[in-house]
């Protein structure tokens, strides 16, 4: 007001333009920020928003100059060097270019305000979205263990078996390192070995000497963190898919920490032939893969293979 005041010497009329044409910038800038952009820009609808746009500073021009005429000036363009006339190109053009500087000039300070609040929701939300379905997929492993398991401790109760007993108390001991200590989205690889070595125990006392196991570890695993459960899985189906009476289960597995990157974990064991494939890799695999692809985006490497009655697996993840 004072500028425009000064450059015309007449700080009355710019302090009646400014009264009529400020409460017309705001109502503009309102509509155009919080209707226009996220109706039409946000949602990619580009020639809708600029016939809007159009639209709206036409009727800003035929309101702002028809309260100026009213209420200010009956002048249509005094600031002019020569007398202006209504929907004269030259005026049209004047007040749509001033406009469109205050709409510009605004809505870029709105975006660039909300710009990095949005940009840190979204990742609050992408963060949250990943916690939520890791801990969903962590559901789905921990009752379809369990439920094995006390279907072999239900077989053995009916043998009234002397190796119950000790199969409830290595199944307490999983039971509380997965409901209790496994909490966070990684675990100690160290840990991780001790509950499998538990849970292998659990499968010697139902098939005594049946088992034939060999681990390897190669390396320094003491600091090593893991998601926690994801081994659990690949073992289990060692036990689980498609072994005859009085077979023998022969599985070798190995860990080995490479340049203190990446961890190596790889299983090899025996299967019945006649077993299903699609019913050998079930959904522990499947999830195992989903949870794999949250955590580590495309920086691991899952693979497996089948030859001469013999499942391998190979799985790659960073570590640290």
């Amino acid at each position: 007001m004072v500028r425009w005041g000064s450059y015309f010497d007449d700080y009355w009329y710019s302090l009646k333009s400014n009264l009529v044409e400020f409460p017309i910038h705001i109502i503009v800038v309102y509509i155009n920020v919080y209707y226009l952009i996220p109706k039409f820009i946000l949602r990619k609808k580009y020639l809708t928003y600029i016939g809007y746009l159009v639209l709206m500073l036409i009727l800003v021009y035929l309101v702002r100059t028809g309260f100026n005429y009213l209420l200010v000036s009956k002048e249509i363009w005094p600031e002019a060097e020569e007398a202006g006339k209504f929907l004269e190109t030259n005026h049209v053009i004047a007040v749509v270019l001033g406009e469109l500087y205050v709409l510009g000039f605004v809505t870029a300070i709105k975006l660039l305000i909300d710009w990095p609040l949005e940009l840190r929701r979204n990742e609050d939300l992408a963060k949250l979205q990943l916690s939520t379905e890791l801990k969903f997929l962590r559901t789905q492993i921990q009752p379809h263990f369990f439920f094995n398991t006390l279907n072999n401790l239900y077989a053995l109760t009916l043998k009234k078996s002397e190796d119950a007993p000790r199969l409830v108390i290595k199944l307490s001991d999983l039971m509380q390192y997965v409901l209790y200590e496994v909490k966070g989205s990684k675990a100690s690889l160290l840990e991780e070995i001790n509950h499998l070595n538990n849970y292998i125990d659990i499968e010697h006392i139902r098939f005594k000497d049946r088992i034939e196991l060999e681990m390897d570890i190669t390396g320094d695993i003491e600091d090593v963190e893991v998601p926690p459960l994801l081994f659990l899985t690949f073992v289990e189906n060692c036990f689980k898919h498609g072994l005859k009476d009085n077979d023998i289960i022969k599985i070798n597995m190995s860990f080995e920490v490479v340049a203190k990157a990446y961890l190596e974990f790889k299983l090899t064991n025996n299967f019945n032939p006649n077993t299903d494939i699609e019913l050998r890799k079930g959904i522990g695999i499947k999830n195992t893969e989903r949870r794999l692809k949250l955590l580590f985006a495309n920086n691991f490497v899952l693979k497996s293979t089948i030859e001469d009655n013999l499942y391998s697996l190979f799985l790659k993840i960073p570590v640290r």
